[in-house]
């Protein structure tokens, strides 16, 4: 019986103790957010943002289909995406590239298009990370002046700047002409002959050279007539693919236009780098710096943090890191405690896709937010899409508790399928409820993808990007967003009356979020309860209370597309006790359209009478 009660307590203690971690991680990281209110990404895929043409040819030219310029995000431009309730711009795609594009008259050397694609390229196959994409210029020569503008431009009308950083891997190609004194490129210094090496930045196939993928289904160009189409890239030693193939001739499905860099993860996948002690998930990003410090780390790491911080003496506010779970977590607390220290409200937004791995990368990695989509993202498409009902979105948010601020929620963006697509929600309208929930359900952070807010569906085929996504490969118009443009004059003119129904829906939305003290606050599911279907009730129906000491948030949501419902609302009592309301009606006010409602409390519990249409939301404030 002793020997039993030994471990019951030995069971107790330990399960305090790790409660008692989990509260000072939660501390930590409540410490150290950046905001107290809520943030709203827009993301632009620069490249198409300012383009009018609207010629869209498959596989067409740069002179063809036009392109989207630094100098299109006029103080116009930028404060209507600010009056939509944004606080960030991601802008996509700017770091320089490899394209099809001859720009030898200023020293650029030529892609091979083997190695491209599309025509436009890969934004995420970088090929020098001290300058900007020649393509986004007035004036080539001038590219990185007209960045420097447009990030100015930006500040000036009360907007952060976020720009990519793609770690995992660069362009089979890099070529490092404007490198800052003393910077060296990637594989410069690399020994060939290994194929792994600490200080090397990439693996490589000794004795075997690379081969051009080769595909059935797919020809470079489409089968346009280049110079440099041959069969053949010069690269010997041939180097691990970015995705990890480690195939001299990668497959025509791989990221056979990327070279995969290295860590400091030999081959085996061990480490070969110093490791963070235990309980460094609660430190904060000052402590992780000086941790780094007097660490001996892989040259690869030293590169990219120079980057990193070489765009953020330039203004740059923050960065998105693509595929960052293929870097380990150790080298995102070194560079991110870099970025830090140099701007303690640096806004670190990571691609990261494996739930196991959130909280590695939150409070190892010092990562401010995480894409939310492996749970949430993929739940609201079910659910729009009719496989599922809403009720499991509060076990999401539910299991997620202690990091919810930390998982920026999204609807739409570059790898995705476009929200208003039939591959997607089918229409726009069928996405407003989505977009109420996901904006108003966490305190984490928003993201919009231009031409969202006008119900852009990404039917183009433009070439090697296919319809349903708004292509990331090709010179290509995006034609909601340029009605919106209206050639310049950024006032909506061209488009129809839903769509501006729509974008007024987005911009009521987004600005309250951002203004919102109790969406900062408390979260708590109120129907329905523990996730179960109530007899009666339409399953589209989901609603839940957000609170704070200011504010008081009830937010009910239609996600059916076919019916309208009336319903009688319960507030549970324990709600009706927290908000410490007696017995009475209290006034209720939707934030989005203004209209009026009642809450009635007796005996401890309260009831609402809803009517709501299909697609509908009401953000009722209690008054």
């Amino acid at each position: 019986m002793k020997k039993v009660l030994t471990l019951v307590l030995i069971a107790l203690t330990l399960a305090t103790q790790a409660q008692n971690k989990k509260q000072k991680t939660m501390e930590t990281a409540k410490k150290e957010t950046p905001t107290a209110r809520k943030a709203v990404v827009y993301q632009v895929f620069t490249r198409l943002f300012g383009n009018i043409n609207t010629t869209n040819k498959p596989w067409g030219t740069i002179e063809e289909n036009g392109v989207g310029k630094f100098n299109d995000f006029t103080n116009l431009a930028l404060s209507e995406i600010k009056k939509l309730g944004v606080t960030h711009i991601w802008f996509t795609g700017v770091p320089h590239h490899a394209l099809v594009n001859d720009y030898s008259s200023i020293g650029i050397s030529n892609d091979d298009p083997e190695i491209v694609k599309g025509r436009a390229g890969s934004p995420y196959a970088v090929k020098d990370y001290y300058n900007v994409n020649p393509d986004l210029a007035v004036n080539p020569e001038n590219r990185l002046q007209e960045f420097e503008s447009l990030i100015a431009r930006t500040h000036k009308n009360g907007l952060k700047v976020l720009i990519d950083i793609v770690p995992n891997h660069i362009a089979r190609k890099y070529e490092g002409n404007t490198n800052p004194k003393g910077v060296r490129d990637f594989g410069a210094d690399d020994d060939t002959s290994v194929e792994y090496a600490r200080d090397n930045n990439f693996y490589y196939i000794p004795g075997q050279a690379f081969q051009v993928p080769k595909s059935e289904n797919y020809q470079p160009l489409n089968g346009e007539k280049n110079a440099l189409i041959d069969g053949m890239f010069d690269e010997n030693p041939a180097k691990w693919t970015g995705n990890g193939s480690r195939l001299a001739q990668p497959d025509s499905n791989d990221w056979y236009e990327t070279v995969k860099i290295n860590y400091g993860i030999r081959p085996d996948g061990s480490k070969d780098f110093p490791e963070l002690p235990a309980g460094f998930e609660t430190k904060s990003h000052q402590e992780h710096f000086e941790f780094w410090k007097d660490k001996s780390v892989p040259n690869s790491w030293i590169k990219f943090r120079d980057i990193a911080l070489y765009w953020t003496k330039k203004g740059v506010d923050g960065f998105r890191y693509d595929m960052a779970e293929m870097v380990p977590y150790e080298f995102w607390s070194y560079m991110n405690s870099a970025i830090k220290m140099k701007n303690p409200n640096a806004f670190l937004l990571a691609e990261v896709y494996n739930p196991n791995e959130y909280r590695n990368y939150i409070h190892l990695g010092k990562m401010d937010y995480l894409y939310d989509k492996v749970a949430f993202y993929d739940k609201l498409k079910e659910v729009i899409q009719g496989k599922s009902t809403p009720a499991g979105l509060t076990n999401i948010q539910n299991s997620i508790a202690d990091i919810e601020h930390h998982m920026l929620h999204f609807l739409d963006n570059h790898d995705e399928q476009r929200l208003a697509s039939p591959e997607f929600a089918g229409t726009p309208e069928k996405g407003k409820p989505l977009l109420v929930v996901s904006a108003t359900i966490s305190t984490s952070p928003t993201m919009v993808y231009f031409g969202q807010e006008v119900g852009e569906a990404g039917n183009e085929n433009a070439g090697f990007g296919k319809r349903s996504r708004t292509s990331i490969f090709d010179y290509i118009g995006v034609p909601s967003h340029q009605r919106w443009m209206n050639e310049g004059l950024f006032d909506g003119g061209q488009l129809s009356e839903e769509e501006k129904a729509l974008r007024d829906f987005y911009q009521r939305v987004l600005n309250f979020t951002i203004k919102s003290p109790a969406l900062m606050g408390q979260f708590q599911a109120i129907h329905p309860i523990n996730g179960e279907i109530v007899a009666g009730y339409d399953p589209g129906l989901y609603a839940y209370v957000r609170w704070s000491e200011a504010q008081k948030l009830i937010v009910v949501t239609n996600f059916s597309w076919l019916s309208n419902s009336s319903f009688e609302l319960t507030i549970p009592n324990d709600v009706i006790n927290k908000w410490n309301l007696k017995d009475g009606v209290y006034r209720l006010k939707d934030q989005l359209y203004g209209s009026e409602n009642t809450l009635s409390v007796i005996n401890g519990e309260g009831k609402i009478e809803i009517a709501i249409e299909p697609s509908e939301s009401f953000v009722f404030e209690l008054q």
